[in-house]
């Protein structure tokens, strides 16, 4: 089995948020790594494995960095691949703005799809969903859960129906 999603993370400390997305493509049965890489500590190694994903058969990144989060964007400079940026709020950020602004303001020509603050489970869906466009039953597994989802809100609405107040009409 190859990998078809590169999660990579600025460090381990991303991984509380991280997790979510591997927790998300395993869910689905992805087949996805997961690596720690530093746009600033090891630009080299991610130059390397942003260069070469395509031909080990990876198909979609999600990258997140706090801070600076430059990942995203150095991932993004390297390969053709989609780049889906993951704005962490950490200990050394400014309220996950920062983060946010890094991932958000690309250049014109090198495109980072940008999800929310600390988003890894959404951005799980939408490497599912770039996927899905070329996979029948990748899809089909796709709107099933999109339809528990539905189903979830509708089962709420009826609990909520049982819920008495005096003025509730």
């Amino acid at each position: 089995m190859h990998p078809k999603v590169s999660i990579i993370m600025g460090s381990t400390s991303d991984l509380p948020i991280m997790k979510e997305a591997a927790n998300f493509l395993n869910e689905m049965k992805i087949p996805f790594e997961m690596n720690a890489l530093s746009a600033h500590r090891t630009p080299e190694m991610v130059m390397e494995h942003a260069q070469n994903a395509h031909r080990r058969g990876i198909r979609v990144f999600i990258a997140g960095a706090g801070g600076a989060a430059h990942l995203p964007g150095v991932i993004a400079a390297f390969t053709s691949i989609p780049v889906i940026g993951v704005p962490i709020k950490s200990s050394n950020s400014i309220d996950g703005w920062d983060s946010i602004l890094s991932i958000l303001q690309m250049p014109s020509g090198i495109p980072v799809a940008t999800l929310a603050l600390n988003g890894a489970r959404n951005a799980a869906i939408l490497a599912v969903q770039i996927l899905a466009t070329g996979d029948f039953e990748l899809y089909d597994r796709l709107v099933e859960f999109k339809n528990e989802m539905k189903n979830k809100i509708i089962k709420a609405n009826d609990n909520l129906s049982e819920v008495k107040y005096p003025f509730k009409v």
